[in-house]
């Protein structure tokens, strides 16, 4: 049994990590710059963020291998690295688990490949397999417990990391990012991923959101997979509340009162895995971690009290859960103009 499923077995819910590219910015990561060549340039910092989620109370960590693709490295210049950059990233989150005296997965991040894959793009299916298969190649051989593809939004595209898990032998997760009316940029809802999940060439050991608008968005869609998908492992990680530009830079306005309340709501709404996404930090997954510890899992939340207590939603309607959802001043405001 792989390390995720023997965690898992033993616990009914296990808490993910927050978010790398923000918290990188903040350790000083410049505008442009790969985060993936500081597990070269700069892996003190990165070991420190794996460090800090596993303080924190994270029982998963994602590599720092978010764009390490070589379709996504070739803007640095560094795509026949792929392979090289990939287990790095893998060995230094695999160093900080290992030294954290309970268990904690190390999941292989693969994010999308920055192509649109055929037939609405230039992007063979095969070609787009190979492109996840040898990073999927760098990050076993580091040590990643399981493969972890994250802010996909194309049904092709999940195949295709599927399918490269799948070749390479892994055991794999999925979150699909659902930001546009509740869908993702391809058009995919809630319902229509937990549907697709089980027929993927490698069937997720979980699957579910990353990312997206916010926390009241992301719950409305873990409504959707559950009721969908009732006894899969689901997965929810939402960025800690909504991105604002201030002073220079992008600020998320969630707090860790919020993101503990967004966590209790995530396991009323079915999800076994909860984490952060962007913004997340670790202040706010410490108070993630006692409330999950302290809650007992209750009825499944409205769409009205998810509003009252995460806000309202950025779409009425999601194309999946049905009925209309309030809808946040900042949208209202929007379509006014």
């Amino acid at each position: 049994m792989d390390a995720l499923s023997r965690l898992l077995a033993d616990r009914p819910w296990l808490m993910a990590d927050g978010a790398t590219g923000t918290n990188l910015f903040e350790a000083g990561l410049a505008a442009g710059e790969a985060p993936e060549l500081w597990n070269f340039d700069n892996p003190r910092a990165i070991e420190a963020l794996h460090r800090s989620f596993v303080d924190a109370g994270s029982d998963i960590i994602l590599t720092n291998s978010f764009g390490g693709t070589r379709a996504r490295l070739k803007l640095h210049d560094a795509q026949d690295r792929c392979v090289e950059i990939n287990r790095r990233a893998a060995e230094i989150a695999r160093s900080v688990a290992d030294s954290a005296g309970r268990p904690v997965v190390v999941a292989g991040s693969m994010g999308p490949t920055g192509e649109l894959l055929a037939p609405v793009g230039a992007l063979a299916f095969e070609d787009a397999v190979a492109l996840f298969a040898e990073q999927a190649e760098g990050l076993m051989a580091g040590g990643a417990d399981v493969l972890w593809a994250e802010t996909i939004s194309s049904e092709e595209e999940v195949r295709a990391a599927a399918e490269a898990a799948a070749r390479v032998g892994a055991p794999f997760c999925a979150t699909l990012s659902f930001d546009t009316a509740g869908r993702t940029m391809m058009g995919v809802t809630s319902t229509a991923y937990a549907r697709l999940a089980p027929t993927l060439a490698v069937a997720p050991l979980a699957f579910g959101a990353n990312c997206g608008v916010g926390a009241a968005d992301l719950i409305r869609t873990v409504l959707g997979l559950s009721e969908t998908a009732p006894e899969a492992v689901i997965v929810a990680k939402a960025n800690a509340g909504v991105p604002k530009f201030v002073d220079g830079h992008i600020h998320y306005d969630g707090s860790p009162a919020l993101m503990a309340d967004y966590a209790r709501l995530a396991r009323d709404a079915g999800a076994r895995i909860v984490g952060g996404c962007c913004g997340t930090k670790p202040e706010h997954l410490v108070a993630m971690r006692a409330a999950l510890a302290a809650h007992e899992p209750g009825a499944r939340p409205s769409l009205g009290e998810v509003e009252a207590r995460l806000g309202g939603f950025s779409s009425s309607t999601d194309g999946a859960t049905g009925g209309d959802a309030p809808v946040s001043r900042h949208e209202r405001r929007g379509r006014r103009r």
